[in-house]
């Protein structure tokens, strides 16, 4: 019967066969991948010959000074306003059921177009055509949403 293995004997490289190795293995990725890398270096070409790489470059060694300058620009009062409208805007779009939504961009789409045939015809509207047009039903359900709306934004006006 043969001996029992009591120790296992690992063999460690020596750092110039680990660098030997990482070569081997990048020449292989490089023969495996040489259109990728051709693309590469196309691109990297076509950048430096548009004078990117340099600008890039210059951009990194000012990293500190153009975070500076976005920062400044970010924090002035116009800029925190537009940001604030933003999430206000979006903190109401996203409580309005989008149905509604849809209905109300429809029939305001409806209106323009109605409103566009009509625009030039130059005739005033007189007061007796104005009362008699509430008696058109489209006319009187718009007024009528038109003034419920208004009910509404002066309720929470108040």
């Amino acid at each position: 019967m043969a001996a029992p293995i009591t120790s296992i004997i690992k063999k460690e490289l020596t750092p110039e066969e680990l660098n030997k190795r990482k070569l081997e293995e990048l020449q292989s990725l490089i023969a495996e991948q040489d259109q990728a890398i051709n693309k590469i270096l196309e691109i990297t070409g076509e950048l430096d010959g548009a004078g990117i790489l340099d600008a890039l470059k210059a951009m990194m060694l000012a990293k500190d000074d153009i975070a500076k300058i976005a920062v400044d620009q970010a924090s002035r009062e116009p800029v925190t306003n537009i940001i604030n409208h933003v999430l206000n805007a979006t903190s109401v779009i996203s409580s309005i059921d989008p149905d509604i939504t849809a209905k109300l961009a429809a029939s305001v789409k409806n209106g323009l177009n109605e409103a566009e045939l009509y625009k030039d015809n130059g005739k005033k509207a007189s007061i007796f055509q104005l009362m008699t047009a509430l008696n058109d039903d489209d006319i009187n359900r718009a007024v009528k949403f038109g003034l419920h709306f208004l009910k509404g934004m002066g309720k929470e006006l108040k």
